[in-house]
């Protein structure tokens, strides 16, 4: 997911901006043999406990990333909504490796109630690790929907209620969370379509070839290698997971397919029947559709379907694949390499991984919003597309327009301190030459 709110650039980062031109090229390559990374919170995630019961569960605004951990059971956080926009609840669980995980069944939901316990509409959403697929992180949202003649539409306090699902045989110890909160603005009034779309292009394109460009994934959402479309190439051990983002604009669909090349084998014959998972998820934080397949040391893919190209009224259908295409903004890949792969495989050495990514589709003008949803992070703008360009993460991205801003201030000031200095020269010529004009009067 998206940081909550896109950080306006600071006008005064001189000393910053000067610092970070001395930075190099995206992505740090971590050395064969190292510590998987653990999953990586957003900068300046809040830290937040939160409660057994309702009363008394901590406030998490829109807005803004919150740090927990959480153990099996049930927690509490408080939500002070208005009656003008749609919310988001994201919650990511994210496992240490090697964490045991019991059954496919483990995982989190996520429930938003209003203070009668009655359940909004849309709720509660569940994430699980699914059969074989072992620890990794995973992500759930609940919502409170605007909409007309449903429940919880009106402004006050409501409750998002996670449930962390864990087998008796699993893992017991608590797990970080992060849970984010974004704001959806409403549509002006009398423009909200009602309907969902009854067809959309559906055949898929040809992958892209050509040489792949290559591109570190991240631990996260919070530190996702941006790409777009095109072949890229990184690395996967055994038990890792690797994020990018997509910047995918209304009307737009994605096409995905991820490919394991041959690993180093250190038995003769070994096999995992979930070996690669592939998930793709939207700008707040919902699974749109995964897929895993066997590998056995050998060449393996796994291809996602062709997205619904992204539409307000995707919200409004039946079809889990295209409910979520609802808003326009980055859409996240996971791609994981289970842990068993490691029982024949040299866990050390990465096995090259290959991403061909269509991003399908020619823009199109945004949902009639009563404001912009881009701070929310609903929706693609130019730096969007400039940070898939350049293969940034959220982070550089923020730091790449901090230099530019910076870049732009010192040319500012370099262009006023010279034309002082000329002024200030000119200013001593005039006054010596009147100067001599008076000694001669003299």
């Amino acid at each position: 997911m998206r940081s909550p709110a896109r950080r306006a650039v600071p006008a005064g980062a001189a000393a910053l901006g000067l610092l970070g031109l001395l930075l190099g090229l995206p992505g740090t390559a971590h050395a064969a043999g190292d510590p998987l990374p653990s999953y990586r919170p957003a900068e300046g995630a809040r830290k937040v406990q939160g409660a057994a019961v309702t009363a008394d569960a901590p406030l998490v605004e829109p807005g803004k990333a919150y740090e927990d951990s959480m153990a099996p059971g049930e927690r509490f956080y408080r939500l002070n909504l208005d009656d003008r926009s749609t919310v988001y609840v994201s919650a990511v669980l994210a496992p240490p490796p090697g964490a045991k995980i019991d059954s496919g069944n483990d995982g989190i939901e996520v429930t938003v109630i209003s203070t009668d316990g009655r359940t909004c509409p849309g709720n509660p959403t569940e994430a699980d690790f699914g059969y074989g697929r072992g620890p990794r992180p995973i992500g759930a949202v609940g919502l409170r929907r605007l909409a007309e003649d449903t429940a919880c539409q009106q402004a006050g306090v409501y409750y998002a209620k996670l449930t962390r699902k864990a087998s008796s045989g699993s893992d017991r110890a608590a797990w970080p969370l992060e849970l984010k909160v974004s704001r959806e603005p409403g549509l002006k009034s009398g423009s909200a379509p009602m309907a969902a779309p009854s067809s959309w292009p559906s055949a898929r394109p040809v992958a892209p070839g050509g040489r792949p460009v290559p591109r570190e994934g991240g631990t996260g959402f919070n530190d996702a290698r941006a790409v777009g479309a095109g072949v890229w190439r990184d690395g996967l051990r055994p038990g890792q997971t690797r994020f990018y983002r997509v910047p995918l604009d209304w009307g737009q669909q994605l096409a995905v397919s991820a490919e394991l090349a041959g690993a180093r084998m250190t038995k003769e014959y070994g096999s995992a029947s979930t070996g690669l998972v592939v998930g793709l998820y939207t700008p707040y934080g919902a699974l749109v559709a995964d897929k895993d397949t066997a590998y056995d040391g050998k060449q393996a893919a796994a291809t996602l379907p062709l997205t619904a190209p992204v539409a307000y009224e995707n919200r409004f259908a039946s079809d889990r694949t295209v409910h979520p295409a609802r808003v326009a903004g980055w859409y996240y890949l996971a791609v994981t390499m289970t842990e068993k792969v490691g029982e024949f495989t040299e866990d050390a050495v990465p096995v090259p991984l290959t991403l061909r990514l269509n991003v399908e589709g020619r823009a199109a003008a945004p949902p009639p919003y009563t404001e912009s949803p881009l701070p929310s992070g609903f929706g693609v703008d130019e730096g969007d597309r400039t940070a898939a360009r350049e293969g940034l993460t959220q982070p550089e991205a923020l730091a790449a327009a901090d230099r530019r801003a910076t870049m732009g201030l010192v040319a500012a000031g370099g262009f006023g301190t010279g034309t002082l200095l000329l002024l200030v020269l000119g200013g001593w010529v005039l006054l010596a030459r009147r100067g001599r004009g008076a000694v001669r009067a003299g």
